[in-house]
């Protein structure tokens, strides 16, 4: 390490600061976390150069909610970029000058991030991943998924567009957290839920707290009709059901399905989060179909009669090859495996 590493000039520790305060907003990985509290310790000056800068952001945070500016007024006054001729000056001065010189760059990175696109997370086939979004929130992703998240100062929005995620949202009642996915929208202040996206239908399971089922388009409740005065709300130990556009008459509005379940079928709906996959007397063709979604050699099952029959169990999410050896010694199934795919087949 360098001299100026060891003796950072007020410049070098301001842009140290600007760029764990954006890493924050995006989320830290658990490294990231551990070296940002290295660095807080380093020097006294980080920490407070660090809570200066995050005032400011906060103070502009509700700017979040004005409407993105014209073409015509994007672009900031250049006497605002003129360079300063720099004098001596005070501590206190200089900390001033820092603090207006960081609103206006801040109000610009802001305005700017308004307009930006959203960011889009996925995770492979088989693969697994775990997220704290800039709120507080935590999702944890499950394998072949697709988010794209978008925050601004009054709504937090996430929007699924395949695969499965589990939610734990950090409460805000100002900032609702809206998840929507195929023309449905689930919107919660502080809960934790699970939604997946399948190609018939939306499943929203709640575990924790009371979330909204909304039509995205019109914006009514999606659930049955309440007799409460308060709208309708699916609440923890209940899953919803909300059929497809595709598999439902345009003329038709859609509805949800609700029921309640209990902590077993939880624990069994949930067990993606610890890579296992649970079966409860499913037929065959589900189990294969599930163990498909986690692994890229596929199962084919090539007897009709042999798709109907119930297997109950837990295996590991990447076990395909268990599960063949189980269906071979005590189901009477003959396994044909090639390099992509094991056709299984009732034995003769």
């Amino acid at each position: 390490m360098d001299a100026a590493s060891n003796n950072p000039t007020p410049e070098m520790i301001e842009a140290a600061a600007a760029a764990w305060l954006s890493l924050r907003d995006r989320g830290l990985t658990q490294a990231e976390t551990a070296e940002f509290m290295r660095w807080l310790q380093q020097d006294p000056r980080h920490a407070a150069v660090f809570a200066e800068l995050d005032l400011v952001w906060k103070m502009c945070d509700r700017l979040g909610a004005v409407p993105a500016p014209s073409e015509t007024t994007s672009v900031p006054d250049a006497d605002l970029l003129k360079p300063r001729v720099r004098q001596k000056e005070s501590r206190i001065g200089r900390w001033a000058a820092w603090g207006a010189a960081a609103s206006i760059a801040l109000i610009l990175t802001l305005v700017f991030a308004i307009r930006a696109p959203q960011r889009t997370i996925e995770t492979a086939v088989g693969a697994f991943q775990k997220l704290d979004l800039p709120d507080g929130s935590v999702v944890q992703l499950n394998t072949a998924t697709a988010i794209t998240t978008s925050f601004t100062g009054t709504e937090r929005r996430v929007t699924i567009l395949r695969g499965e995620a589990f939610f734990n949202v950090a409460k805000d009642e100002k900032r609702p957290f809206v998840v929507t996915s195929g023309g449905v929208a689930v919107r919660a202040v502080g809960t934790a839920f699970n939604v997946r996206k399948r190609d018939s239908a939306l499943e929203v399971l709640v575990t924790e707290g009371r979330v909204r089922i909304d039509d995205a388009r019109e914006g009514r409740s999606l659930l049955p009709l309440s007799t409460a005065d308060e709208p309708s709300l699916l609440v923890a130990g209940e899953r919803a059901i909300v059929p497809s556009r595709s598999n439902t008459l345009e003329e038709y509005p859609l509805t949800a399905l609700v029921e309640k379940v209990d902590s077993t079928v939880t624990q069994r709906t949930l067990a993606w989060q610890e890579r296992r996959l649970e079966f409860d007397e499913t037929p065959l063709a589900e189990v294969v179909t599930e163990f498909n979604r986690y692994n890229l050699r596929q199962l084919v099952i090539a007897d009709p009669t042999l798709a109907k029959k119930r297997f109950s169990g837990t295996f590991r999410a990447d076990g395909y090859e268990s599960l063949v050896r189980l269906l071979e010694t005590d189901f009477n199934v003959s396994a044909w495996h090639t390099d992509r795919e094991i056709v299984l087949r009732a034995a003769r």
